[in-house]
Formats: structure tokens, sequence, C-alpha cells
């Protein structure tokens, strides 16, 4: 494995390691959070917000333990999936804020992951 090889593992690691935080503090701290970024978003909806922390955790999970160009990739199509979903929900009075910071990071992750992915995956 090159120098660069190893860089890019280490770059792919730290992000899958604030995926894992930010999904973290989704999954135990929903209602601070939803404070914080949409505090119109209804609390009998937090269900969805522990939802996301769990996908990110077990998503960003998988790319800290193996941080492989082909997981990085499939994490990212599933991030933009995500960024897509939240696109109608945007203009909404109680969703539009979260469905913006959501989607935005989910984009934002996805290009970063990509950017940073070795280029050729471990076997």
């Amino acid at each position: 494995m090159t120098a660069t090889d190893r860089r890019r593992r280490l770059a792919t690691r730290a992000l899958a390691g604030l995926g894992m935080a930010s999904g973290m503090a989704l999954l135990v701290r929903p209602q601070q959070v939803v404070d914080r970024i949409g505090p119109a978003f209804p609390a009998h909806r937090l269900w969805l917000v522990r939802a996301l922390g769990s996908r990110l955790l077990v998503q960003h999970g998988a790319v800290l333990l193996v941080p492989d160009r082909a997981l990085v990739r499939v994490g990212s199509a599933v991030d933009l999936l995500h960024a897509a979903s939240m696109v109608p929900f945007v203009a909404s009075p109680q969703y539009g804020r979260a469905a913006q910071v959501s989607g935005a990071l989910a984009a934002i992750y996805a290009a970063a992951a990509l950017a940073v992915a070795p280029r050729r995956s471990a076997h």
C-alpha cells in the first residue's frame, strides 16, 4: 500500500468517525438536535431522527472498519438518495429546516467521502 493510499484510508476513516458521531447524536439525543436545527419538527416524529441516526451508525461504522472504495461508493449513493428524499420537504413549515440541513449534510458527505476515498479497493 502506498503512502497516498494510507492517507486516503485515514481520511476516509476520519469522515466515517464524524458520520458515526452525528449518528450517535441523532440516536441518543434526537430532541436536542431537533431543537437546534428545526424546532418546528413534530415531537411525535422523533422516531425518524432515531432511524436516521441508526442508519448513519451502521453505514459509517462499516466504512470505519473497512475503508474500501467500493463501500464508500455504496455509502455515498445512500447519502445521495437520502438528500434527494429530503427535497419534497424543504418548503414544509414543520419539516423544512430539518430537511434542508439533513439533505445538505448528506450531499456534502457523499461528495467529500468520494473525494478522499482510496483510489482502489483493498482486494
